[in-house]
């Protein structure tokens, strides 16, 4: 691959000028995003990256399409594959590369995806149809997975389910691609678990409600061959004064798992937390506007010394300095415009 970061913006296409994926070269040094060129997707609503740099998948109308990534940072299409579904929310792939985990908002199905020798999407693996109602009209009266991640020792998928307040546990199997129930982990009443991420060391797992505006600490561990979670720390996402109509979304921690991020969308901010390492505790340092209008994802960059906000209701992308010691960030560059982004992957050399 090159020698300059690489960013891939993810859109949806039906309103608007954009086409799918949007690639922008990276200048980290001074913060700048610089357009490049467009790929046709339909209704590009995540993104994830090989392991190996290798390629890149998109969810999409049709499936999973998937591209090879060229060494300037270019895509060259691959292929795409039926999930034999409704469209995607989110997709993961295995610490392996081989294989894709897709779930499912719309109809609320866990699809795994195996992934051929020359990087395509390749045949389905195993699927799930969660089930189950939940009690909030249009946000959580039925099955919406939004989340789904392997747990950092590769024994276990979790699965975020939105609409039930769930998390379901699967057990993986990293020959046949399927999976088996095991656990249930039942988040608080009407909170609506949107998406979750792990500590580095896998002690601690994150997960953001969309619906209370809460981040809940669980600590992890594996006892008589079964996943234990248990809840240590409930933290709001808002600050003194947050937005009434809000929704907590994305969540990233810095490289070195000092610090958490979260995006609210709504009340248009985001908030750091400083993260103690022995106990997976947060502490709230600021709450933030971010400059646009619902911020589905955030991201760091610049050895973390830079954050980014891919703001969908206004279709910008906003750019700030980190001022860890002092606690506050600040804008540096106008907006760029982006038609409906919902996310952002960055290529690193």
């Amino acid at each position: 691959m090159g020698k300059n970061t690489i960013a891939y913006v993810g859109s949806y296409t039906y309103i608007g000028e954009s086409r799918g994926i949007t690639i922008f070269d990276v200048d980290e040094e001074k913060g700048t995003f610089t357009r490049r060129k467009e790929v046709p997707v339909n209704n590009s609503s995540y993104l994830v990256i090989s392991h190996s740099k290798q390629y890149l998948y998109s969810l999409a109308d049709e499936g999973i399409v998937s591209y090879r990534i060229l060494p300037d940072g270019d895509l060259a299409y691959l292929n795409t594959a039926n999930i034999r579904g409704m469209r995607g929310r989110f997709i993961e792939i295995s610490r392996d590369d081989r294989f894709l985990f897709v779930a499912g908002y719309h109809d609320g199905k866990l699809t795994i995806v195996r992934v051929g020798e020359d990087g395509s999407a390749g045949e389905i693996c195993d699927s799930f149809y969660d089930k189950g109602t939940g009690s909030i009209a249009e946000r959580s009266f039925q099955a919406h997975l939004s989340c789904v991640h392997l747990t950092p020792d590769n024994k276990f998928l979790c699965v975020a389910n939105l609409g039930t307040d769930q998390i379901k546990i699967f057990r993986f199997d990293h020959e046949t691609g399927q999976i088996k129930l095991t656990d249930i982990l039942r988040c608080e009443l009407d909170s609506g678990p949107r998406y979750f991420l792990f500590s580095k060391d896998g002690r601690f797992m994150y997960v953001t409600a969309e619906l209370k505006n809460t981040i809940t600490v669980y600590s992890y561990s594996v006892s008589n061959g079964h996943a234990e979670f248990e809840r240590v720390q409930t933290v709001s996402t808002l600050g003194k004064k947050g937005s009434n109509v809000n929704s907590a979304a994305a969540l990233r921690l810095s490289a070195d798992d000092r610090y958490l991020f979260c995006s609210n969308a709504g009340d248009n901010s985001v908030a750091m937390f400083a993260r103690d390492a022995g106990t997976g505790e947060l502490t709230q340092c600021f709450v933030l506007p971010i400059s646009g209008g619902y911020p589905k994802d955030i991201g760091l960059f610049d050895g973390d010394r830079r954050l980014y906000s891919v703001n969908f209701e206004e279709s910008t992308l906003t750019f700030f300095h980190i001022q860890y010691e002092k606690n506050y960030i600040t804008m540096y560059a106008a907006p760029l415009k982006v038609d409906q982004p919902n996310c952002c992957v960055l290529l690193k050399p």
